[in-house]
């Protein structure tokens, strides 16, 4: 691993900014490890996290998906349980699953839940607010268009919230995606960020943007003449 560090840092100026394709061509080119990694990037923004009302969050669905498996837990009864069902829902259930989840069940990466259900998986906060796991309306996961909210997190719909020290993660795919299929889904992911934009942020928003593999070096992004807006 060392070895490969070093040969890829020989590649990379770590003085420079790249665009958007030069940099995912880098993390494609050096890659360090035999599994296949996922891309990241890294959005610094000039929000002050601690603060509500310049809060960044939301949901892209990308183009081409992150080339993970998603697990989809659903909470629901009746007719929309069976809609998850046919959207390709991998568990669901209601009093079942809750205290499944209340006895250290946690093997899903996305949970949904029907607005009358809250009540009943309100219960499971202290488990799966922690996780990121809890269903949250403002995020599309809490609806009654249950197989639309299944078939767009199947699909590559991801999350994005910004941490306290005011950046935002995401994972665009992974390194044997296309350069293409790349480029899309981190301008997915950029547009969005840009959208969010809390109106009581001031100054510069996006102020350095960072590409990155799971295992690999940082590659600086230009944000000359990015069109995201």
């Amino acid at each position: 691993m060392g070895k490969k560090l070093d040969n890829a840092a020989q590649k990379v100026d770590t003085l420079k900014q790249y665009t958007v394709e030069e940099a995912i061509g880098l993390v494609k080119e050096n890659k360090v490890t035999k599994f296949d990694e996922s891309v990241d990037i890294a959005i610094n923004l000039g929000v002050d996290a601690k603060k509500s009302d310049q809060m960044v969050r939301g949901t892209v669905v990308l183009p081409y998906g992150t080339g993970k498996p998603v697990r989809v837990l659903v909470f629901a009864k009746g007719e929309k349980e069976k809609e998850a069902r046919d959207a390709g829902a991998d568990f669901v259930g209601a009093e079942d699953m809750v205290e499944k989840i209340q006895k250290g069940w946690l093997d899903f990466d996305k949970a949904v839940a029907t607005p009358d259900l809250m009540g009943m998986v309100g219960k499971l906060g202290k488990l799966l607010g922690p996780r990121g796991l809890m269903p949250n309306p403002k995020l599309g996961t809490v609806t009654f268009d249950i197989g639309k909210a299944v078939k767009e997190i199947k699909a590559g719909k991801v999350e994005y919230k910004v941490e306290k020290a005011g950046i935002v993660h995401v994972t665009v795919g992974k390194v044997s995606f296309d350069r293409e299929k790349l480029l899309e889904n981190t301008m997915a992911v950029l547009k969005s960020v840009v959208k969010a934009k809390p109106s009581a942020s001031k100054g510069k928003y996006i102020k350095k943007i960072t590409m990155s593999s799971t295992m690999g070096l940082g590659i600086k992004v230009d944000l000359t003449g990015l069109k995201v807006g």
